[in-house]
């Protein structure tokens, strides 16, 4: 009779699948954190990369975990955590160190309000997170705080893109921009949410073509594609909230039909 062998392991399978998802958030916050150091030796266009490098790698950990089943109670916090650091106080010292800082104490307490709101908007996430599985799944309450962060940078990515078809006083449109944002992170107005957008199997050659299509214009026409993605986003937001009240109609008359029937059996 043969021994058995002892296979050595780090880790069992079961941790590999949450290492993994937690690795590329902690890459991510280490990005974001770099971005704020680009941004103080005035390398302001690879703090904006670096942002958005961040987003990306943000939506993919949690998809990642879905996918291999490595959620887990400790990848949720920190995801949050993340989402503080790279989309609110990363942002936030990018644009006081390019414009806000000329305003004196008030451009840093606009900074304080924008990181204090990211704050309060996870906050509310992850208790609101977690329920029964419902249509209301596909909307966010309020901007995302990713969302957030990039919008914030929007002056600073106009700046540097070709499509300067206006003149801008940053003096005025940053700190303003930064209160809306501020605002809306807070607030309860429904927004697309995009995670579970079910595709056709016969739209799924076009979806990867248009995926493709979009970082190729990301790499070639960075600033440009930045500038245009942010301002459908903002033009996304009010056509979310008219989605979003059109649907919760819809299933509170169901409910009121279902209701009178039984009243009625």
């Amino acid at each position: 009779m043969q021994p058995q062998k002892n296979n050595f392991k780090i880790v069992s399978n079961k941790n590999t699948r949450i290492i993994l998802p937690n690795i590329f958030t902690l890459i991510g916050v280490c990005i974001g954190l770099s971005s704020i150091k680009f941004a103080f030796d005035g390398r302001f266009e690879i703090s904006v990369i670096a942002i958005i490098v961040a987003g990306v790698i943000d939506g993919l950990d949690g998809r990642i975990a879905r996918l291999i089943k490595g959620t887990s109670k400790v990848g949720k916090e920190l995801d949050s955590l993340t989402d503080v650091i790279s989309f609110g106080v990363a942002p936030a010292f990018i644009m006081y160190f390019w414009k806000l800082n000329e305003l004196g104490r008030i451009g840093w307490l606009i900074c304080l309000i924008y990181v204090v709101c990211v704050a309060l908007r996870l906050a509310r996430f992850n208790v609101n997170s977690g329920g029964e599985s419902s249509w209301k799944d596909n909307f966010f309450e309020g901007m995302p705080s990713p969302a957030g962060g990039v919008i914030v940078l929007m002056p600073l990515v106009f700046s540097f893109s070709e499509l300067q078809f206006v003149t801008i006083n940053y003096n005025l449109v940053v700190p303003a921009l930064f209160i809306i944002i501020s605002f809306l992170l807070i607030s309860k107005i429904p927004t697309y949410s995009l995670k579970r957008i079910a595709v056709p199997r016969s739209m799924t050659i076009f979806l990867l073509f248009t995926i493709v299509l979009y970082f190729g214009l990301l790499l070639i026409y960075s600033f440009n594609t930045i500038l245009i993605s942010g301002i459908l986003y903002f033009l996304l937001i009010p056509i979310s909230s008219i989605h979003y009240y059109k649907l919760k109609g819809q299933f509170k008359t169901q409910l009121d039909d279902t209701e009178d029937h039984e009243d009625i059996l």
